[in-house]
């Protein structure tokens, strides 16, 4: 089902945003932290599709939209990370998760104390780095002359629109300097273990069932043995 709730936003304002959730108020809840800008897009479905896999092995999941995200009405523009990581904690106060499940440059946001999972860990130079690749790449297509290292120290100044997802200084700033917390509470999930090709390489939106079995085992079976252990 879907569900409101209330992100802050800069000057103790708040956001009515949208959040997934599969609940029935049991022992384990998840709460999933998608990647960013494009692979959010990609990798979304999938995600959801990781949550009806928990749902059906008695774990609780919310997938929560922040300022800028999915049908925010929120301008992506004025975003940057750490407004980001503001709204995270506020999803952890709101829907109490006891793990979490980060994807790629969700593990950015991770709020320090909560344990879970960091499936592909990147880092924000990475995302950066690939954004502009893509920009340069469109603006040769075009017959434009565009450099990586001119497009970054622009972004610095001005902020950038990055093949359609326009970023604020900021934000070009922060997620320069951006990586994932280390972590004993924090698991690392790599691509080798959940097998076949990563979905945020594909060229348009997709799931793959093997790959959410994978994820949701992971997940579950560790659950399992924490409940053993208790």
């Amino acid at each position: 089902m879907f569900a409101e709730w209330p992100c802050p936003l800069p000057g103790g304002k708040t956001s009515t945003e949208m959040a997934r959730v599969f609940a029935e108020d049991r022992r384990h809840r998840l709460l999933v932290i998608p990647p960013l800008f494009d692979e959010h897009n990609k990798l979304r479905h999938q995600l959801v599709e990781v949550m009806r896999r928990l749902h059906l092995s008695g774990i609780d999941s919310v997938l929560p939209d922040l300022p800028g995200w999915n049908e925010s009405v929120q301008p992506l523009d004025q975003q940057h990370l750490e407004g980001w990581r503001d709204g995270i904690k506020a999803a952890v106060t709101t829907f109490k998760p006891t793990r979490f499940l980060a994807v790629r440059g969700g593990t950015l946001l991770v709020p320090v104390g909560l344990p879970g999972w960091d499936y592909a860990p990147v880092g924000g130079k990475q995302i950066l780095r690939g954004m502009i690749r893509a920009r340069t790449i469109a603006a040769k297509e075009a017959g434009q002359d565009e450099t990586s290292d001119a497009l970054l120290e622009l972004g610095r100044q001005k902020g950038l629109d990055l093949v359609g997802w326009p970023l604020g200084a900021e934000m070009i700033r922060q997620l320069e300097a951006a990586t994932a917390a280390e972590s004993p509470i924090r698991v690392k999930i790599d691509q080798a273990t959940v097998g076949g090709k990563p979905l945020w390489l594909r060229a348009e939106p997709d799931d793959d069932p093997e790959q959410a079995d994978a994820i949701a085992a992971i997940i579950a079976i560790a659950l399992d043995d924490v409940e053993a252990g208790a």
